[in-house]
């Protein structure tokens, strides 16, 4: 196997391993074991298992802003915001656990995820502002940070929605969808008052 190849094997067995279970509980020991591997391998792609979970987290929030990202084909704002949620929602599912470790990476004592945990909220945001203006709302620094709230609203929302699916799928979409510009309505109402 190519070295390129070994390393995206790996990266990809704790991508697997953490849809079942949090990022932390991934050993570099079970990641060997299921590649058929020693240990000492991985440590030669990845300095430490810090570093390796970093490897995981980037890779995640690559691929979510990959499949979540506006579509050219639609041109209404709020289909292009419902395609996007929808593919979110559908990737979020799909890598359950994975995606709770990408989100809470905020909260983690590796500095990196963080960083990966904050540039891909930025990044989601800055999709959202380069829209607005489509949605007839003015990016100023109040929406930038009705922008920021509605990221954290979907992100609080979708991890209480794994543990425990009280909506459908459809309802979870529709209410993010809907919540987004009615924040931003709400928003310049206040601020205009």
């Amino acid at each position: 196997m190519s070295p390129q190849a070994r390393r995206r094997q790996f990266i990809d067995l704790g991508i697997d391993m953490a849809r079942e279970q949090p990022l932390e509980s991934v050993t570099i020991e079970a990641v060997a074991e299921a590649a058929g591997v020693s240990k000492g391998l991985l440590f030669h792609y990845f300095e430490s298992k810090a570093d390796f979970h970093l490897a995981v987290v980037r890779e995640q929030a690559a691929e979510m802003l990959d499949k979540t990202a506006p579509r050219d084909d639609l041109t209404d704002p709020i289909e292009m915001l419902q395609a996007s949620v929808t593919a979110y929602v559908d990737y979020v599912a799909g890598i359950g656990q994975g995606f709770i470790g990408v989100i809470r990476g905020s909260g983690n004592s590796i500095a990196g995820i963080r960083e990966v945990a904050e540039d891909t909220r930025d990044q989601m945001a800055e999709r959202v502002l380069t829209h607005a203006p489509a949605l007839g709302i003015e990016r100023t620094p109040a929406i930038e940070l009705a922008v920021a709230g509605w990221i954290a609203y979907v992100e609080e929302m979708i991890v209480r929605w794994l543990a425990d699916p009280v909506v459908d799928r459809d309802t979870l979409i529709a209410m993010f969808v809907t919540a987004l510009p009615a924040l931003a309505g709400l928003t310049v109402a206040v601020v205009a008052d």
